[in-house]
């Protein structure tokens, strides 16, 4: 694991078997590159399968400024939170949250194949919208419209996934006679 994946803060939180699990569940991939020497940070609905964990589909209009840049194959951080619950304390800044998440570094390409481009946007729709069936619900992808978006898939290199889980850990919490309340509202 290189230096960039390392969890330095609250190391005992790394959950790298349950990384494919998240992205999974996820719904919103926040994608992060450097273009022009300014980071930008941009929300993606995406495609992942557990059975490809090294991949990872971003989809986008072609005329978009990320697609056009990511899929010259620069580097990409792509980031997914599972929000579990808002965890309150009796001090406030022992306030937290309970999550799940996934740092993922890796390069992107443009998928051109437009079978494959078929299958995934299938993919994507089915894990969006998982009682819907093509044909019954909504019709096929038309060929015009895979010309105009751009599809990149994710190769990744490395990950890391992180989880907090729990009550609140301030130091009056555990003391039901300390003023205030402390406890976590699930999501």
């Amino acid at each position: 694991m290189s230096q960039r994946a390392r969890i330095k803060r609250h190391p005992e939180r790394a959950v790298p078997e349950e990384a494919a699990a998240i992205l999974c569940q996820g719904s919103v991939a926040h994608v992060g590159f450097v273009q022009d020497g300014g980071p930008f940070v941009i929300p993606f609905l995406y495609q992942y399968s557990a059975e490809s964990p090294d991949r990872l589909y971003l989809h986008g209009a072609r005329a978009s400024r990320a697609m056009r840049h990511l899929g010259g194959g620069e580097q990409v951080c792509v980031e997914v939170t599972l929000l579990d619950g808002l965890v309150y304390s009796r001090q406030a800044q022992s306030h937290s949250a309970n999550y799940r998440s996934v740092v993922a570094f890796g390069r992107a390409h443009v998928v051109t194949d437009e079978m494959l481009k078929r299958r995934l946007f299938d993919g994507m729709t089915r894990r969006y919208f998982p009682d819907r069936t093509l044909g019954r619900d909504y019709e096929p992808v038309p060929s015009d419209y895979l010309a105009t978006t751009t599809l990149l898939e994710v190769v990744v290199d490395e990950w890391t996934a992180k989880a907090r889980r729990g009550p609140p850990l301030g130091p009056l919490d555990a003391d039901p006679a300390a003023p205030g309340t402390a406890g976590v509202v699930d999501l």
